[in-house]
C-alpha cells in the first residue's frame, strides 16, 4: 500500500514540475537569428566565452533569459538582448534551443 501511496505522489509532483512551457520551436528559430552571432548558427558557440545554447533544458533558458530581462542576472551583452523579449519569444527560444542536439 505505501509503495502504492508514494507512486502515485511522485507521479503527481512530477506532473507539477514538469514542463509548463508552451514555446515553439519554430517561431524560436526565426527569432535566433540574434543569437547565432556569439551562440552559433545551431546553438553550439566557436567562441570559448560564450556558451552552447542547444540542448540546455527548456526551464534553464527560460530562466535566464528572464534574469537577464528582469535585470537579477547582469551581462553588458546579454542584458540589453534580453530586455526586448516578451515571455513569448522567451519561451520560444527556450523550445528551439532546447531541442538542438
Amino acid at each position: 500500500m505505501n509503495k502504492i501511496v508514494m507512486g502515485a505522489a511522485l507521479v503527481l509532483l512530477t506532473g507539477a514540475m514538469g514542463s509548463a512551457i508552451a514555446g515553439d520551436a519554430a517561431a524560436g528559430k526565426a527569432k535566433s537569428q540574434l543569437c547565432a552571432s556569439c551562440h552559433g548558427a545551431n546553438g553550439i558557440s566557436a567562441v570559448p566565452i560564450y556558451p552552447n545554447l542547444a540542448g540546455q533544458k527548456e526551464q534553464y533558458i527560460v530562466k535566464q533569459l528572464k534574469a537577464f530581462k528582469a535585470g537579477t542576472r547582469k551581462d553588458p551583452l546579454m542584458s540589453p538582448m534580453a530586455a526586448p523579449l516578451s515571455d513569448a519569444d522567451v519561451d520560444n527560444l527556450a523550445a528551439y534551443f532546447s531541442s538542438l542536439k
